[in-house]
Formats: structure tokens, C-alpha cells, sequence
């Protein structure tokens, strides 16, 4: 009697036991975080981590000043299709500020945050926050692989929320338009309330552009023009030419930037200009750019790459008596970097290299403003990757 009563009681532990297991394998009761119906949905987003990060050495007239670890980018990007017409695109900028934007109403760090439509092979139509199609190669790479920018994209609003059309008429040649906001923030916060200029009632801009590829793709233009309404009969007009040239181990890349400006928006000038002489931001400036790049891939993993930038600074205003020439300055931008790519299967790169920068200011700038020659530099190394996480 007594064995039979512990042979029921290990049936009844052990069945027990059994049930305890199945319940806790059992997960057909859960539902999982992303719905199982909409899983497939994932097999067309990317999750991208574009990174820029290093070990900066920073020089000021040949006088060494820190060194030290920075994050140079982190954008952070997912894109995809959620339908197959309708493709949606949105990249965070965790190394910029995230103030809410006046105009627009979103951080100045947000890239992009838009909802394009395929509305046929040829025809696409893009609605949100977007980059402004300026033209140009510089602009049109990836952030991440540029150590630093020419003056006018350094100083824009390149990302702005807008309406675009992308037209394709034959394969290749891609044309643009675009109606996009003039600025993120407001006119009173950009120009500090000028008087006599009273702020636009739409302060938008118009972009047009051509995408081509020539000769079996060995050359590529990107070339736009845009005209910004920045207040009540002020504008900005920007041209840009770019041309790529591809070939087996070298690409060459050149542009040609000019922004004319009834009131000055690059704002160099503007913010060189004591507030005691003149306290607005300045009327008919003019910058302009040469933007040279050649990369050479020497070897399967090894590329040297080598960029010369030359700013030019105009002021072409009346407002100083004594102001005698429109130079204003010239800057000399050489960078020169070797790269190296350890992975045939991920776009990941170790960098070394150096950025100079040369500021020669006018004669007139100098003896009126007090503005003295001056040169910058850093010796940098790190690693760049847009890391796709999924």
C-alpha cells in the first residue's frame, strides 16, 4: 500500500511538472511585439547608423591647441516601403541641436521625415521635410564621408520641408522641381528684425534640377538652380554645377557653386561685421565656390582621397562710405586622406588624414574690421560606416 501511495504521488509531481513545462513553452497565447501580419512588411526597411567618429588634433596657426574623441556624425535612418508605390525616408542628426524649428516645427536635427509616392515608372512625388536639391556633388554624398564642407553648404539650411516632383523621361536623366520652405527658423530670428525690410508672406523657394549619366555612366551632372523669397522683395538666387567622372580606379568630381544674395543668408560676412559699424545683417553679398575631389582606389582595400576647396567672400553693398573693393575674403580648404576598407562585405572604412584651411581676408576688410589672416587644422583618424543594423 505504501509503494503504490508513492508511486501516484511521482505520477501527480511529475505530471504536474510536464504541465509546467508546456505552459512554459507554450508563446502561441502571445502576441509578438511586431504582429505577425505585418513582419513581412520589415524585408523593406533599412535601419542605417551613418557614422563619423575619431580622434581630432586641432591646430591654429601652426600653434597646436587639443586633442580629443568626437562624434563627428550620427545620423540615425530608416527608410523603406510601406506599400509598394509608397517608399518613406526618415534620418535624425544626433550631433545637431533639438530645438524645435519655428517654421517648420520639427528639430533642426531631423534630415528627413518624408513620404514618397511612385506615382509611375517615370514620376515620383515626395512630400515632408527633405534635403533642398541643391545640385552638386558635395552635397548630394553621404554627410558621413565629408571631413569638411565648402563655406556655402556649410552655412545653409539644407534640409527643409517641401512638395518635389522627380520626373525620369528616359533612363538616366532625372529632372527636379521642387517648392520648399526658405528657412527653418523665422525672419525675426535670422536677421533680428531689419528695419525697413518687412518679412515675406511666403518665404518659399523653388528649385529646379537635372540628375543625368553620360556615356555609359562614365560622367554623371547634377546641376540645379534656385531662387528664395527671404523677405518682401528680397531674394536669394544659387547656382550649382556639378560633374563626376567615373573611371576604373579614379572618380573625379568638381563644382561649381555661387549663391547671390540680396540679404546676406550664407552670413559671413554679416557676422564678421562689428555690431558698433553695422548691427543687421548686410544687403548684396555674393559667395562662391570651386569644389575639386579625386579619389583613386589603388588597391582593392586602400583609396587616397584628395579635396581642394576655394570660398570666396563678396560684399558688393554700399552702406560703408569708406568701403572701397567688394572682396571681402578667400579661404583654401586641402584635405588629404588615405582610407582603408578591411571588409569585402561591409562598407565600413578607417581614415587618416588632415584638414587645412587658409583665411585671407581684403585690405579693406582688414584695415576697416580689424580682420587678420589666419589658418586651421586638424589631424584627424577614425572610422566611417553607414551601418546597416537591418
Amino acid at each position: 500500500m505504501r509503494v503504490k501511495l508513492i508511486i501516484a504521488f511521482l505520477i501527480l509531481c511529475f505530471s504536474g511538472f510536464l504541465r509546467a513545462q508546456d505552459r512554459q513553452s507554450d508563446t502561441t497565447r502571445y502576441r509578438t511585439i511586431i504582429p505577425t501580419e505585418k513582419q513581412n512588411l520589415m524585408k523593406n526597411v533599412d535601419i542605417i547608423a551613418n557614422t563619423q567618429m575619431g580622434f581630432r588634433n586641432d591646430f591654429q596657426d601652426g600653434e597646436y591647441l587639443e586633442s580629443k574623441f568626437k562624434f563627428e556624425q550620427f545620423r540615425l535612418e530608416i527608410k523603406g516601403y510601406v506599400h509598394e508605390k509608397v517608399y518613406f525616408r526618415f534620418r535624425h542628426r544626433y550631433t545637431s541641436t533639438f530645438e524645435p524649428q519655428t517654421v517648420d516645427k520639427i528639430i533642426k536635427g531631423v534630415d528627413f521625415a518624408y513620404l514618397r509616392f511612385d506615382i509611375s515608372d517615370k514620376l515620383q512625388f515626395t512630400f515632408g521635410k527633405t534635403y533642398a536639391d541643391w545640385g552638386g556633388m558635395e552635397f548630394d554624398l553621404n554627410p558621413i564621408d565629408i571631413y569638411e564642407y565648402s563655406d556655402i553648404i556649410e552655412m545653409a539650411d539644407n534640409f527643409l520641408f517641401g512638395a518635389e516632383l522627380h520626373y525620369t523621361p528616359v533612363e538616366n536623366q532625372t529632372f527636379g522641381f521642387q517648392i520648399i520652405n526658405s528657412r527653418t527658423g523665422s525672419f525675426e530670428e535670422l536677421y533680428d528684425s531689419i528695419p525697413t525690410i518687412e518679412a515675406s508672406k511666403i518665404p518659399l523657394g523653388v528649385v529646379v534640377s537635372w540628375r543625368g549619366s553620360l556615356f555609359d555612366g562614365k560622367i554623371s551632372t547634377l546641376w540645379s538652380y534656385s531662387v528664395f523669397n527671404e523677405a518682401d522683395g528680397i531674394f536669394k538666387n544659387y547656382f550649382a554645377i556639378g560633374n563626376q567622372l567615373n573611371l576604373k580606379k579614379f572618380t573625379l568630381m568638381y563644382d561649381f557653386k555661387i549663391s547671390v544674395e540680396d540679404l546676406d543668408r550664407t552670413g559671413i560676412i554679416s557676422n564678421e561685421v562689428p555690431d558698433d559699424i553695422y548691427n543687421y545683417a548686410l544687403k548684396n553679398t555674393v559667395y562662391y565656390s570651386h569644389w575639386l575631389r579625386l579619389d583613386y582606389r589603388f588597391k582593392p582595400k586602400w583609396q587616397i582621397s584628395l579635396v581642394g576647396i576655394y570660398d570666396k567672400a563678396l560684399w558688393m553693398g554700399d552702406v560703408d562710405p569708406q568701403k572701397n573693393t567688394n572682396d571681402w575674403r578667400t579661404a583654401y580648404t586641402f584635405i588629404p586622406t588615405l582610407e582603408f576598407f578591411p571588409y569585402e562585405d561591409l562598407n565600413l572604412k578607417f581614415f587618416f588624414g588632415g584638414v587645412y584651411r587658409n583665411f585671407d581676408y581684403s585690405d579693406y576688410s582688414a584695415s576697416r574690421f580689424g580682420l587678420s589672416d589666419y589658418s586651421t587644422g586638424r589631424i584627424i583618424f577614425g572610422i566611417i560606416s553607414p551601418l546597416n543594423i537591418m
